[in-house]
């Protein structure tokens, strides 16, 4: 019996198998004609893809062993560095672009050289930008120069004097007391055979520049004048080498390290030819117009010239354009005195017809850099000012050059107090 009902309802089940076929069939054709591209789109599949093989990523990363972790993990962060700095290279690069666009804007302009705009801070934060940038040095211009640099100068810094054997006793006294004091970076710029010859002898660096018709002339017969206007355009090579110099006129007393004194917050400091606070640093001096009335005082401002025998210039493109100044005037016009022409091109402002020089500069301290109208007229005079010991003293005020300089030696470095005494304040 129980065999009979197994052979009757096998046929049945057999019967649902081929009804349950065909209603998948049925409903896959329906399905297929309404949704030709699935129940599901392929969108929101993509991000699980990616959502699966990182947690796959993952995975497999807690498999990796520490080391390979913390390599991965600096790349992350050195690529992530990489990409701030690009972005801000961008952002700078497109404000400069935008900047180039407007035309010749002068203010503008200075922004593509200093770099991006800032806000102003609070009242009484805000400080201007005192200190120009370097230049790049490009030694192919003087590759010898260059070469007698490295050697010379310390922390790219140096003395450089110009002279000939119309000055080979004073340069003696000049050099002396730099050995003396043990400046080591300093430079004699020979401008003969001469003086060339006599430093080496004396164990002196020195430079003998390549011939050169215009230059060659003045060097060998020129007087201190004419010899002095040389140096700027014999400085400019230094400064397009990268360096920086402390331009010194061979009648100068060295006493102590300048490089210990200088502030290297500008494009030119340099001493002044002042002899108190007012001349050396500036004041307000009144005019007086009587037939003016109630307007009869005008207010000026006034302050004594630097000295172009003794100042520090750094390698920057203020700097290096008040040497293309200085050389192309005293090039071009006659009857010019160098110094009168460097103190022009620092301090004339720009008016119509003529675009100013925009260097920073700073007065250096009057009785560390001292010069001679100072030391002649008042401090020898004074028993406090007697004691102080000036980093220079310059023999620029009076013509008796080379007997005024012994005797500041015999004052400050032997200290025979009565050296000075027998020199007039100012010259017979």
């Amino acid at each position: 019996m129980a065999g009979v009902r197994r052979d009757k309802g096998q046929p049945f089940r057999l019967s649902r198998i081929a009804i349950a076929i065909l209603i998948g069939v049925s409903l896959g054709c329906v399905f297929a004609f309404f949704f030709p591209h699935g129940l599901l789109s392929l969108s929101p599949t993509v991000p699980n893809r990616r959502i699966g093989k990182s947690s796959l990523q993952v995975a497999s990363s807690s498999c990796e062993s520490p080391e390979r972790i913390k390599m991965l993990k600096s790349e992350i962060v050195e690529l992530s560095d990489k990409n701030s700095g690009l972005k801000k290279q961008v952002r700078e690069l497109t404000e400069k672009l935008r900047l180039a666009e407007q035309g010749t804007d002068q203010a503008q302009r200075q922004v593509l050289v200093l770099g991006e705009q800032h806000k102003a801070g609070p009242f009484g934060t805000v400080k201007a930008l005192r200190t120009s940038p370097t230049v790049v040095p490009d030694e192919s211009v003087n590759p010898r120069l260059a070469k007698i640099l490295d050697k010379v100068a310390v922390r790219k810094e140096v003395i450089v004097a110009l002279a000939n054997s119309n000055v080979k006793e004073s340069l003696e006294v000049w050099f002396s007391n730099i050995k003396r004091v043990g400046i080591p970076n300093y430079l004699v710029v020979a401008l003969d055979d001469q003086i060339a010859d006599f430093c080496k002898s004396n164990d002196v660096p020195v430079y003998r520049k390549d011939l050169d018709k215009g230059i060659d002339t003045i060097a060998r017969t020129g007087g201190n004048h004419a010899v002095s206007g040389l140096k700027f355009r014999i400085l400019r090579e230094f400064l397009q080498l990268g360096y920086s110099v402390l331009l010194s006129d061979i009648d100068i007393v060295y006493l102590q390290n300048p490089f210990d004194h200088l502030y290297r917050d500008s494009d030119v400091e340099s001493m002044s030819d002042g002899h108190n606070n007012m001349t050396a640093y500036g004041f307000n001096d009144v005019f007086d117009e009587i037939a003016m009335g109630w307007a009869r005082y005008a207010h000026t401002i006034r302050i004594w010239v630097y000295n172009s025998g003794f100042f520090y210039i750094r390698p920057t493109i203020p700097a290096i354009e008040l040497l293309d100044r200085v050389a192309h005037r005293l090039a071009t016009q006659s009857n010019v005195w160098d110094q009168a022409v460097f103190n022009e091109e620092l301090f004339f402002p720009s008016h119509p017809g003529y675009d100013g020089l925009h260097a920073a500069k700073r007065t250096m301290d009057m009785y560390m850099f001292m010069n001679s109208k100072v030391l002649f007229k008042t401090v020898r005079k004074d028993a406090k000012l007697k004691k102080l010991k000036p980093v220079i003293v310059h023999v620029n005020y009076h013509p008796d050059k080379l007997a005024r300089m012994k005797a500041v030696v015999e004052f400050y470095v032997n200290g025979k107090q009565d050296a000075l005494d027998r020199f007039p304040d100012g010259s017979n």
